[in-house]
Formats: C-alpha cells, structure tokens, sequence
C-alpha cells in the first residue's frame, strides 16, 4: 500500500500561514490547540513518502491556480475551515476543483453546501424520518418569536458554525427571556442565523463513517462528562472542545462506548449511513448522536470532515477498529481519488 509507486504530489491547504516548529516538544499549548491536526496530518503524509506543498491564508485564487497549473499535485488535501475569513465559501472552492478536474479529500462541495445551513440540511433528514430533536431558526434581522411548538430546555446554536462555535453552558435556556438574550448573542457575536432546538438528556456518542459509495462505520465514541460542577449540563460547549487543560481538570474523556443497550450499535450505524447516502456525504464524515434513559436515539449534528488530528475522537475509533493513523490518511487519499475518478 505505501510502495514507491504511491508516492504522490500533496498540496495541503490550511486556513492561515503554517510553518513546522523544528522540535514540537518546545511549541507553546497555544499552538498545538491551534495547529495539532495539520501538524499529524503533514508530518504523516512526509512518513508515507508523499511529496508535500503546503498553502494557507489564501487571499486570492492566483499563487493557487499557478501552484496547480505548475506543480500539478496529484491531490489537493483539504484541511480548510474556512476560506476568505468565511466557512460557507469554502464549497465554493472545492466546486472549483471539480470544475478543473482537480481531486481533493473529504466531503464534496454540495454536499458540504448543504450541511452549512443547519435548518435546511435537519429539514431533509427530518423529511426522511431521521430522529432529531424539533427546533426552530431564528433569521438576523427579524423578531424574535418563540415557537409554542417547543418546550424548555431549549440549546440555541448558530445555524452554520461548527466545532461547537458559539455553544457554552448559556447556550441551554429555560425561558422566553433566555432564549431571547441567546438568539442575540449568537446573532451579535458569531454574526448568523441562530436556531433552538429541543434538549436531550442522555448520554453522547459520535459514529465516524468512511468511504465514498461503500460506507463503513466505525465504534461508537462516547464523550464521558467527568465531575461537571454542580447544576451544569453535560454538553460539548467549546472551551470542553478546545481546552485540554479544562478537560483533564474536569475528568473529561472519550472513548469507545460501553453497556450500549441492545440493537443501539445497530440502530447508531444504520442511521449514519442513511444520512450519508441522504446528503451525498463522502470520504469521511461524523455523526453525533444522543440516547435518552428511555432508550431513544436522536442525531444531534451531520459533520462532513471531523477533525483528523491524531488523537482526536475520529483517529482513535479507526485505530480502535485496526485502522492505523497512517492508514487512515492514505484511505482518506484514495478515497478522494476514487470520488473523482468516479466524476
């Protein structure tokens, strides 16, 4: 699989200028939260032998075009979050690339489209009777108007941030007046849409899916809260997601999930790779999901490109099932190979 015939020509795209440190045991915890992933995933792709260029803070499609036109990588490994200071441009790129006939990693630029308006994307899955929690969004600019459709607690979100941008423990209201302060706040503050939807009690697991038309799915993670202070609620709000020190603090971890009720692995994979399929995922992708003590599953949020970082919840459920961390980046590879080979 890594012979030399496989080596091929990577040009990484990051969201801002990325410089390898010459010894990362002296970077800063400030760095390694910022920049763990493309670190693993550059650092792994020079041990597989492949030949990397690497690209970030585009301003402008001209040094890119003239990277590709003369470089000619073989395929362009997309680890962008955003692209012009703005995550929904970043489909348009990728559109791009299809257009040109230029293969990339991870998820296709329609179905990434799709999954950068929330209530649009939970509308077609709830279409499908994929089960979700009931919510309402929230437009800038228009009144904000309580839906009696919904009952409290509500968790209010942004309608297109991901990577729990946005989510704390405010997030979870009781009231017409708190979610009112927190539909502004996201408005103000992240600058979208927002959206409430119902609070599920229970516990939370991710299911990470790889492959294009084959989908396999990987063990069930479950995030285990730790010793929450008291009256708080066991969500994944950003500081739990990018704050390892507050994390260990807490006795916040993940791994593979225990005691599952019987038929709930089942149900979890069945209903990712609906929603695969549904949305036209591809490469790889992560579902999160939550189980009430009843025994019911609810999907919470669709992720076209979880975070690949090396000892992220995603590369762990892969090793977990004998897919090594260089394995899984020459899969994600020739997954995107295969994506446009097929076009």
């Amino acid at each position: 699989m890594r012979g030399e015939a496989l080596k091929r020509q990577v040009l990484v795209l990051v969201d801002r200028e990325f410089h390898m440190p010459e010894d990362i045991a002296k970077v800063d915890n400030k760095w390694l939260v910022d920049w763990k992933t493309e670190y693993d995933v550059i650092t792994t792709l020079e041990k597989l032998g492949h030949e990397i260029r690497i690209m970030g803070g585009l301003t402008e499609l001209g040094a890119l075009r003239e990277c590709l036109a003369e470089w000619k990588p073989q395929i362009v490994f997309n680890l962008l979050e955003e692209f012009f200071g703005e995550n929904f441009y970043v489909p348009y790129l990728l559109g791009y690339f299809e257009l040109i006939r230029q293969p990339f990693t991870g998820c296709n630029p329609s179905s990434l489209l799709l999954t950068s308006n929330k209530p649009l994307m939970k509308q077609i899955l709830a279409f499908h009777r994929i089960p979700m929690p009931h919510f309402k969004a929230f437009p800038q600019g228009k009144k904000i108007r309580p839906s009696r459709e919904l009952s409290y607690p509500l968790i209010v979100k942004s309608t297109t941030e991901h990577g729990s941008e946005g989510i704390a423990q405010a997030s979870i209201v009781t009231s017409d007046e708190t979610l009112k302060e927190r539909v502004e706040f996201i408005h103000n503050r992240l600058r979208t849409d927002a959206m409430a939807e119902q609070y599920i009690e229970g516990r939370e697991f991710y299911v990470g899916v790889l492959g294009n038309q084959r989908l396999q799915t990987l063990p069930v993670w479950e995030i285990r809260f730790g010793n929450l202070p008291e009256g708080t609620k066991p969500i994944a709000t950003s500081k739990i997601k990018w704050d390892p020190e507050y994390r260990e603090k807490l006795g916040i971890e993940t791994g593979a999930a225990k005691d599952l009720p019987p038929g709930v692995e089942d149900r979890l994979c069945n209903i990712c790779k609906r929603v695969c399929r549904i949305l036209g995922f591809c490469g790889y992708s992560r579902m999160d999901f939550r189980l009430t003590p009843d025994g019911k599953v609810y999907l919470i949020e669709a992720n076209p490109n979880p975070d690949l970082g090396r000892h992220e919840d995603y590369a762990e459920s892969a090793q977990a099932t004998g897919i090594p961390y260089e394995d899984l980046i020459e899969r994600v590879l020739a997954l995107g190979l295969q994506y446009q080979a097929g076009r």
